[in-house]
């Protein structure tokens, strides 16, 4: 028996990267879910790849309609939502911030933010009168530290952050843990998406991204959608029946700190300023 079995999950942004890989495990592990996605095609591909448990549902999460109609299909369908996870996602505006557009910044909250609002309130609904369920929200670690995304969407991902901790408060006294996902740098479609590549260009740029991000952290290769989605899973199983309210950061250890390795070359930089003879006295030469 699979670590999801008999459950029913939505996931939005469910068409590439870390919504289909999630989408893959939850099915995997004996869900049925809802993947959600505004390219109605790839969400119709990968249902086909998954079978019956996965079906499509043409979603733009900017539109709370689309939101509300999701969680009701949902239920219809399988007569329950035990999980929601919010994913979807972009890269958004990316102009430093004098020169942001009013109508980018209005676009990127509305993806990156107020549809997470928009989720957790239609999935708190139908949550409630079950008394059961859990909401994951994906974030970022550029919610927490500046330097590791672009200003509109690293201000969102802070929001998210918040949001999930404030809503936990409320929800859980009701059986529904509100948690998040906070990644570091995973390749994915998004990074060739912002600069407005297609498709195979934008996954050939992620590709290409690996290398660069397999020596950024102390562990070292590149995050893996594959990674982000255990950890949904985690989220979403009895298994974290006590976690209500967390940031779960996954990213390698990139986010604690400067590497060992880092440090010691700084070291060796300052010894190379000390004479000789003080240097292997204290025992950095």
């Amino acid at each position: 028996m699979g670590k999801l079995e008999g459950k029913v999950a939505i996931i939005t942004g469910a068409t590439s990267g870390i919504g289909a890989d999630t989408t893959r495990l939850f099915v995997k592990e004996g869900a049925r879910v809802v993947l959600g996605g505004r390219r109605e095609y790839l969400a119709r591909q990968l249902a086909d790849e998954l079978g019956s448990a996965a079906v499509p549902f043409r979603m733009d999460v900017t539109q709370e309609s689309d939101i509300s109609a999701a969680v009701d299909f949902a239920v219809q369908r399988f007569g329950k939502l035990d999980c929601l996870m919010n994913n979807a996602g972009s890269a958004g505006v990316l102009a430093p911030i004098d020169q942001t557009p009013t109508e980018a910044l209005d676009d990127t909250i509305s993806v990156l933010f107020r549809s997470v609002a928009l989720g957790v309130k239609h999935a708190a609904r139908v949550m409630k009168t079950q008394r059961s369920g859990t909401i994951i929200n994906t974030a970022s670690i550029a919610g927490f530290f500046t330097g590791y995304g672009p200003h509109i969407y690293s201000a969102c991902k802070a929001a998210v952050i918040q949001l999930t901790r404030s809503a936990a408060t409320e929800l859980g006294e009701l059986g529904i843990r509100v948690n998040c996902i906070c990644p570091g740098p995973i390749a994915t479609q998004i990074f060739g998406s912002a600069f407005g590549l297609p498709a195979e260009q934008a996954e050939d740029l992620a590709q290409k991204l690996k290398a660069v991000f397999e020596t950024a952290q102390p562990i070292k290769r590149a995050g893996e959608s594959a990674d982000i989605a255990r950890a949904a899973l985690w989220l979403a199983t009895d298994d974290s029946a006590f976690v209500n309210g967390h940031a779960m950061v996954i990213d390698g250890g990139l986010s604690v700190g400067q590497s060992w390795s880092g440090f010691q070359d700084y070291l060796g930089r300052l010894a190379s300023f000390v004479p000789q003879q003080h240097a292997k006295s204290s025992g950095t030469g």
